[in-house]
């Protein structure tokens, strides 16, 4: 699925702001945006494809750094790494043109534990004519880049269930995922099933997710190595007492 990022405003004096714009004017696309590597074999590299659809060339470079788990899924650290090696470093896009980026792992390939990574395609910006003024909108993509050994499995369970409430008001399910293995999992590579008992014990809400509808209504649900992570859903229920429970089953493929 491409990716449809938050644009950085760049003025002629190259003042910088953060800003959101409609879909429709979104020119560039990046697909996949999730890379599942492995420290060896054939999965240690991948080929991710960005696409321009402006007008005009486009001028990108590609650069990694190290993430670390957070509540809500992955983020960057800021420090740059050398694990990752990426091919082409820097692209010139021809309009309605294609490039293709392989990602390679070329770090320990002993690890311990897995880890994950960001790759930021960063559009860099074109250089103005002199005398002229003009508004560049140039995008940052973020892949998130994970990295397991072979033959190592995730071992995902739900070690609480309850419910918070939501900036609408409304109660929402919340989750704590527990992983114990030492490579990362998906909570969209499995099935999930939430009850909700009011104060009484009667049943007042059921629903039974597949990994599809999980990643449609979730996310992927990452959970790292050796991570609890504490997940706020979208999912909501009918009421904020009473208790919750959830069940999730791993898939067995």
């Amino acid at each position: 699925m491409p990716f449809r990022p938050k644009p950085a405003i760049y003025a002629a004096l190259a003042v910088a702001a953060s800003a959101s714009i409609a879909t429709a004017l979104y020119a560039m696309t990046v697909s996949p945006v999730v890379v599942d590597l492995q420290t060896s074999g054939q999965r240690m590299s991948q080929v991710v494809t960005i696409e321009n659809k402006y007008a005009k060339p486009v001028i990108l470079e590609v650069l990694t750094q190290e993430a670390e788990y957070t509540d809500e899924g992955v983020r960057g650290t800021g420090k740059a790494t050398d694990d990752l090696l990426v091919f082409p470093p820097q692209a010139q896009i021809a309009p309605g043109g294609t490039q293709a980026v392989r990602i390679q792992y070329v770090g320990d390939p002993d690890l311990a534990k897995s880890r994950h990574y960001f790759v930021t395609v960063a559009q860099l910006p074109v250089k103005i004519p002199e005398g002229e003024s003009a508004l560049q909108l140039l995008y940052n993509f973020q892949i998130v880049t994970g990295v397991s050994m072979a033959g190592k499995k995730p071992n995902i369970t739900v070690s609480n269930a309850g419910s918070y409430i939501g900036g609408d008001g409304k109660p929402r399910v919340l989750l704590v995922l527990n992983n114990n293995a030492d490579t990362y999992g998906y909570l969209s590579n499995g099935s999930l099933r939430i009850v909700q008992k009011d104060d009484a014990g009667k049943e007042i809400f059921r629903k039974t997710m597949t990994g599809d509808q999980i990643s449609q209504e979730i996310g992927f649900g990452l959970v790292g190595a050796g991570q609890v992570r504490k997940m706020q859903t979208g999912i909501v229920l009918p009421a904020s007492g009473g208790s919750v429970e959830a069940y999730f089953t791993p898939s067995t493929r």
